[in-house]
């Protein structure tokens, strides 16, 4: 039932999905050999006859956990497969339309495994290698009759290892163990016929779902340039990669001897606190070329090699989720025009199968850090980008906790401990509800409707309104001190219970919406009974101020406007929030009018990551290791919550109908005296320009077929509708 929910509501939401046909295919995996240990490798090859070439040949893929496809000795498919799993117990497949690979007559097929063997915080291990294969068209299924043998040349590095959180194992491969070509030529006698382990929907990979992203982008191997760094035994090669990224690293060697171990490693070996992936190669006699398949990250690709072995040349392979930088932002201010490139560098490294909190230590879907991802993905990414939006926010609901209807994160893996601040925040309006403006998907927010319901009957009310004390798995509510948990989980709860009666509203139930309408008013009512009368303290509170709560009033529409101007002097004072959680300090200035200080205080506190010339992403924390939170790594994309607000508020632009059926234009164009902003939306791209110019405002804006715009150039001003096309206005200053 899951699985057909999933189909439907797919389809529905605008994504080209295929009825699966599995038919006789059978899950296979290597007859010899430790097959369901972590990190086996397996190579699976059929040879198939064809008389003709059809139009179209849909290959249906699933793979526990990863694979790689070559046809013809072509590859088509560079890590296929998505981590382990749309609900706890099913697993996702692909569709690869093979024809161009094909030719009449031999066609030799061939595809490499890799079981990861481990669950993680964004896989859940099934317990057994398997490949399921299946192309109607040409009659092509995985049986026995595929043969495969266990790649004894992989391995596992030893110490140090990745850290608990990762699924994937650090790879080394030896070259003395390499079975040559075999992608392309007859399978040697090591190649034995598939054991099949049963058909498509049994255990342990039951029901399978379409993969609901693209392939990932590949932008093929490059070589690059490095410099050498001397040592006693053995050298270290550095490449500057062009920026952060998701890279495979590549060498070709040249050893006399054989049996000398390489290491291929990152920069951010080291992610934060934890160790991340790296690579060793052990050499064979003669000259080899090599690339290291496990995915690391970082700004610099290091070769670590001994003495006695020539390095010939150095490659990369840059990967990563196949979306584009649509949208864009240029000002006359280059610390922020920085900000935006940096911001959108880090968003891009924390995304592949699901939306990141960091590429290297966790690959984890912490849903505090994916709400800000996807609002960033809306302003500067094209709309592939949703369907990475779509799929978390449908785990998250079948992920939900059966017996107490808890939600937790990060999803998929088997971390199953709530964070009560970031679930609240995640189907609240800066999160499920924010996605339905942005994409107008109706089937989504009927799927996570009841389970939305049934996390918020979790929550209750104190005796004042306000929301009642509760403990979840972890009580995270930010990073750093001076948090006021009370008022920050009542903030969220708040505006959790606002998105949900917007939610009952849609879907027709308007006695929902009214309960959850009056909710919001008990919480509100006790959330004010906090204000002290210089600012909101909950009264068992006993730090510092905290500045989060101040903004979690006025964003979600608490606080009344007669406290802005107390709310607005503390926030020059209490510095306080992360930088994930400053996006709503900055917010909430520009709400309550003051745009400048928004942007003075931004700068402010963000000015070492973004002058920092050594990365090319933001931080997590306010500095770097020590001086960050939670293990201090260079690229955390909650800290590019700024981008949004400058979007939204600075330049002013925001669905007002779901779907961008309407929008607003209503800016606030303080310290810059030009700007430009670009913003991809599901009708077209959204322009707007200003430059200020002899005492008036010159405004350039385009609205795209299918959507109209208010413009409302100040507060003050009557608004004024645009029609699709582009209009240029002008405004006295």
């Amino acid at each position: 039932m899951k699985r057909t929910l999933l189909y439907c509501l797919l389809a529905m939401a605008g994504m080209v999905m295929h009825a699966a046909d599995f038919g006789d295919a059978r899950w296979i995996t290597a007859s010899q050999g430790e097959v369901n240990v972590p990190n086996t490798w397996i190579a699976f090859r059929r040879d198939i006859q064809l008389e003709s070439v059809p139009h179209e040949a849909l290959a249906q893929i699933a793979a526990d956990s990863k694979y790689w496809l070559w046809i013809n000795g072509r590859q088509v498919v560079f890590e296929g497969g998505l981590k382990r799993g749309p609900t706890p117990r099913d697993s996702y497949y692909d569709v690869v339309d093979i024809a161009p690979f094909l030719r009449k007559g031999e066609n030799k097929v061939a595809v490499l495994l890799w079981y990861f063997g481990k669950s993680g915080f964004s896989h859940n291990d099934s317990g057994k290698s398997g490949l399921l294969f299946s192309v109607p068209e040409i009659g092509l299924r995985s049986d026995a009759s595929w043969v495969s043998q266990r790649m004894e040349a992989f391995g596992t590095c030893g110490k140090p290892q990745p850290n608990f959180r990762l699924s994937e194992a650090s790879i080394r491969y030896d070259g003395r163990l390499d079975i040559g070509a075999w992608q392309n030529e007859s399978p040697n006698e090591g190649f034995r016929p598939s054991a099949e382990i049963g058909k498509a929907g049994d255990a342990p990979w039951n029901e399978l779902v379409e993969r609901p992203i693209p392939q990932w982008k590949n932008w093929g191997l490059k070589k690059v340039k490095y410099t050498l760094h001397p040592g006693e035994k053995e050298d270290t090669l550095v490449a500057s990669l062009p920026y952060n990224m998701h890279f495979t690293p590549a060498i070709t060697a040249i050893d006399n001897e054989g049996g000398r171990v390489i290491r291929l490693e990152s920069d951010h070996l080291t992610g934060g606190s934890d160790i991340s992936v790296r690579g060793e190669y052990i050499t064979r006699i003669g000259t080899q070329t090599y690339e290291s398949l496990g995915w690391m990250s970082g700004e610099k690709m290091l070769v670590i090699v001994p003495h006695g072995v020539k390095i010939k040349a150095m490659m990369y392979r840059q990967t990563g989720y196949n979306t584009e930088f649509a949208g864009s932002f240029t000002c006359d201010n280059d610390f922020f025009n920085t900000f935006w490139l940096k911001g959108q560098r880090t968003l891009y490294v924390n995304m592949r199968d699901t939306y990141m909190d960091c590429p290297e230590r966790e690959r984890a879907q912490w849903w505090f850090d994916a709400t800000l991802l996807m609002a960033e993905s809306f302003i500067t990414q094209d709309t592939r980008s949703h369907g990475l939006m779509r799929k978390g926010l449908l785990e998250l609901c079948n992920f939900q906790r059966p017996d107490d209807h808890v939600l937790h994160s990060p999803i998929p893996g088997t971390y199953n401990v709530e964070l009560p601040a970031q679930m609240l925040c995640t189907v609240g309006t800066y999160g499920l509800w924010l996605y339905y403006m942005n994409t107008g998907d109706l089937e989504t927010v009927r799927v996570a409707y009841p389970h939305v319901i049934d996390y918020l009957n979790v929550w209750g009310f104190d005796e004042t309104g306000l929301t009642a004390e509760r403990h979840g798995g972890w009580d995270w509510g930010d990073w750093g001190d001076n948090r006021d948990m009370r008022l920050i989980f009542a903030g969220w709860h708040y505006m959790a219970l606002a998105s949900a009666a917007n939610m009952a509203e849609l879907l027709g139930k308007p006695v929902e919406a009214k309960t959850l309408r009056g909710f919001m008013e008990r919480v509100k009512k006790g959330y004010n009974a906090c204000w002290d009368g210089t600012a909101y303290r909950h009264p068992t509170f006993k730090g510092k101020t905290d500045d989060r709560v101040q903004a979690l009033a006025v964003v979600s529409g608490i606080a009344e406007p007669e406290k802005y101007n107390q709310i607005a002097e503390l926030f020059r004072k209490e510095k306080h929030a992360s930088p994930g959680m400053e996006k709503y300090v900055m917010e909430a200035l520009f709400m309550m009018g003051r745009g400048e200080q928004a942007m003075e205080r931004c700068r402010e506190r963000f000015t070492e990551m973004v002058e920092d010339k050594n990365n090319t992403t933001l931080y997590e924390g306010w500095g770097i290791g020590a001086n960050g939170f939670g293990g201090g790594t260079t690229n955390h994309a909650w800290s590019g919550g700024p981008l949004i607000v400058i979007a939204q508020y600075l330049m002013g632009i925001s669905p007002t109908k779901a779907g961008w059926d309407m929008f607003d234009i209503c800016p606030q164009p303080v310290v810059f005296n030009k700007a430009s902003i670009e913003v991809p939306t599901v009708k077209g791209m959204v322009k707007m320009a200003y430059e200020k110019k002899q005492g008036r405002i010159h405004y350039t804006i385009t609205v795209p077929e299918g959507t109209s715009c208010r413009f409302v150039p100040t507060s003050h001003s009557e608004a004024r509708y645009l029609t699709p096309g582009t209009h240029r206005l002008s405004i006295n200053l």
